[in-house]
């Protein structure tokens, strides 16, 4: 029998104020540090809550656009870029050194993810951000993406991230939130998903195709009007299936 570890995510701090109810069922987290959302008091209340229910804590750095809640990619110079980047994690470690934490991951946000995935140069400037910091940090990335190739490359560690509550295209980028199917709200559905990427490392696409795909972390949009009630049932089914969250 085959015994399965994964990590379940979370993206907080966005101004949705759901955390407390997510905690209890995430293994680890992804906090706004004022890119698209978040300021310092923000941040202190979640890493106090994370501290709270031991779950990971993660950097969730973003084009600096609140206006777009930074899911519009941004004309940005790769310098200005990586003195954003670099700003907001260090905002997040200021956090974490007044409250005793410790940073786990770095996972970026909305437009600049999708854009490393498939831009070399994005790809260099989050991983050169994450070499300036001179501490082992886990990079949250997609399977068969640019930016995992450049963290590798860098010796920067990687953690494969899959999306419990997204649809996916044949290229294995996600469903655009345009299309009327790009959010998965049914739970029944959700879990079947969630289980056919790990247990059959396979994601079925929105064509209906079987795609290869690793899931090592699995992440629940906290934005989801159903966040708490999904990541709930995802918790239930992967400990039903003898699948570990860790």
């Amino acid at each position: 029998m085959n015994h399965y570890i994964i990590d379940i995510n979370a993206d907080v701090g966005e101004g949705v104020g759901n955390e407390a109810g997510l905690m209890p069922y995430i293994s680890s987290c992804n906090i706004a540090c004022g890119g698209h959302a978040g300021d310092k008091e923000t941040m202190r209340e979640v890493v106090k809550l994370a501290k709270k229910h031991k779950v990971k804590i993660g950097a969730h750095p973003s084009f600096p656009d609140k206006e777009n809640f930074g899911r519009v990619k941004m004309d940005i110079s790769c310098a200005a870029l990586f003195t954003s980047l670099k700003h907001q994690i260090t905002d997040l470690l200021k956090v974490l050194y007044e409250e005793n934490g410790t940073l786990h991951h770095i996972k970026p946000h909305g437009a600049l993810y999708n854009l490393a995935a498939i831009n070399e140069k994005v790809a260099n400037v989050i991983v050169e951000v994450i070499k300036s910091m001179h501490r082992p940090v886990q990079l949250y990335v997609p399977y068969n993406s640019i930016i995992a190739e450049v963290a590798q490359n860098n010796d920067v560690s990687i953690t494969y991230e899959v999306f419990a509550d997204r649809n996916y295209n044949d290229d294995l980028s996600l469903v655009s939130r345009k299309e009327k199917n790009a959010i998965i709200t049914n739970e029944e559905g959700m879990s079947q998903h969630v289980l056919n990427m790990i247990q059959n490392k396979k994601v079925k696409t929105s064509t209906g195709k079987e795609k290869q795909i690793l899931a090592q972390t699995i992440c629940v949009h906290g934005d989801n009007p159903k966040a708490i009630e999904l990541v709930r049932q995802l918790y239930k089914q992967l400990t039903k299936n003898d699948i570990r969250i860790q």
